[in-house]
């Protein structure tokens, strides 16, 4: 109801001195709400006719203030580290502390109401773009180079290379300037903890191929040997190694909260403590907020058992039919 009606109600009742059910008829009210407004009138003046909220003084199903707070704390130290702070992250690690995490949408709604939320610009829509991803760990990697500077402003470049179907971070190299000869060590460094990929997927620099020079660089050649095959993006177009793109922005977010690496060497020991935290803790969405080593690890293990399993049972076939016992004729016995 609104505030001019409210008046004239209270007026028919207190001043025309008209009874509450007539005037609850006339007006199209009940008889108890033209007692409140009376009452409310009484009570409080021209104030008591303001309309007020309907909203309940309590609800049950409200966030308790102590879980409000641990859920902006957790906010304020992931982001004070560089690291991934939304929603999910957020319910990831409040599980990974015993703390039993509300909704997603609830948290959200949380770091709204206290001010984390920053609106962005409309996206382009995932539907734009031909999504692909490899169906198995090492079946292919996605490698290139970053910049970034040093303390004293040098700057630098920073070598990562991801399995592409588990987001796993199979390396990331920090060196002055990468030459050819770099990229082949660095390569190899991560193939021998974690084996060699079917695929290497990476874009058109000069590092990683010599096509446009009509040649072939260092990397070519060593996949090559290696039976490995090797892939390169079309020009001017970051899409196709969006996943490691992608990373290069997930690592200097973290690079920007450390302080400045006054060298080469402290530089690569902050990305080595970034690839532990991004490998086995960090919960990654395109993997249903796995970590990556999760990922990776199981189904390694699970291909691994399949090929092994297929190579246990085709011996087994090529044994009995080795084994198998040789029917002999039976010779015509004499007559009796």
């Amino acid at each position: 109801m609104s505030e001019s009606l409210a008046r004239v109600v209270v007026t028919a009742v207190l001043v025309e001195g008209r009874s509450k059910a007539e005037v609850g008829r006339s007006y199209g009210v009940s008889r108890q709400w033209v007692h409140e407004l009376c009452l409310r009138y009484t009570a409080e003046g021209e104030a008591g006719l303001v309309p007020r909220s309907r909203r309940p003084l309590t609800n049950a199903r409200r966030v308790p203030d102590a879980l409000e707070d641990q859920i902006v704390a957790l906010r304020k130290e992931l982001a004070d580290q560089g690291l991934d702070a939304g929603a999910y992250t957020i319910a990831y690690h409040l599980e990974r502390r015993g703390i039993p995490p509300p909704s997603v949408a609830t948290i959200w709604r949380v770091l709204s109401r206290r001010g984390f939320i920053t609106p962005q610009p409309q996206k382009r829509p995932k539907a734009s773009s031909i999504r692909f991803c490899a169906e198995m760990p090492n079946e292919r990697w996605q490698e290139d180079t970053t910049h970034w500077a040093l303390g004293d402003g040098t700057d630098v470049e920073i070598l990562n290379a991801i399995d592409d179907h588990s987001r796993f971070l199979v390396g990331s190299d920090a060196r002055v300037v990468f030459k050819a000869a770099d990229v082949v060590a660095c390569f190899h460094a991560a193939a021998a903890v974690n084996g060699y990929p079917a695929e290497l997927l990476t874009d058109n620099g000069a590092v990683f191929t010599a096509a446009p020079r009509g040649g072939r660089c260092a990397i070519e050649l060593e996949c090559d040997r290696l039976g490995i095959k090797d892939i390169n993006s079309r020009p001017y177009h970051p899409q196709t190694c969006g996943k490691v793109e992608r990373f290069h922005q997930t690592l200097k977010r973290f690079l920007a909260k450390q302080d400045p690496a006054a060298s080469i060497q402290e530089l690569q020991a902050q990305l080595d403590r970034f690839r532990t935290y991004y490998n086995e803790i960090r919960p990654h969405r395109a993997l249903g907020r796995r970590p990556p080593a999760e990922v990776y690890s199981v189904e390694r293990r699970v291909r691994r058992d399949r090929e092994h399993e297929r190579a246990r049972h085709g011996a087994h076939r090529m044994d009995g039919a080795r084994h198998r016992p040789v029917r002999l004729p039976v010779p015509d016995l004499p007559p009796r």
